[in-house]
């Protein structure tokens, strides 16, 4: 089973899918009654829908079931915690054409 994120996290989709790791989220999200941990430093109550590695999945596989590694976060909190990922999408964005459909102005034809 392959635990390294890569760049695209595509190579750590067998550990995501793995029941070790579903049994270790769901362990954890009710450990952090299913609150965002982030949100919740700061007094505010928001679910927690995602389980973050606070040491990186792909830097420490060792730490890759370890509760005390865990946290439970929203997506907010973690798209905060991995700009990385926003980039692939906002090249995405970059790349694609805005067509802009021109019309002769009637007065003058």
């Amino acid at each position: 089973m392959t635990l390294g994120g890569g760049g695209n996290g595509k190579k750590a989709l067998p550990f995501y899918n793995s029941p070790s790791w579903r049994k270790t989220r769901k362990a954890v999200l009710a450990r952090d009654h299913y609150l965002c941990q982030i949100c919740l430093k700061r007094g505010v109550l928001e679910p927690a829908v995602i389980v973050h590695h606070i040491d990186h999945l792909k830097e420490r596989p060792d730490k890759a079931l370890d509760e005390d590694n865990l946290q439970s976060v929203c997506a907010v909190c973690h798209n905060r915690l991995h700009p990385e990922k926003g980039k692939q999408q906002e090249e995405l964005k970059q790349r694609k054409a805005r067509v802009i459909q021109a019309r002769a102005n009637p007065e003058i034809i």
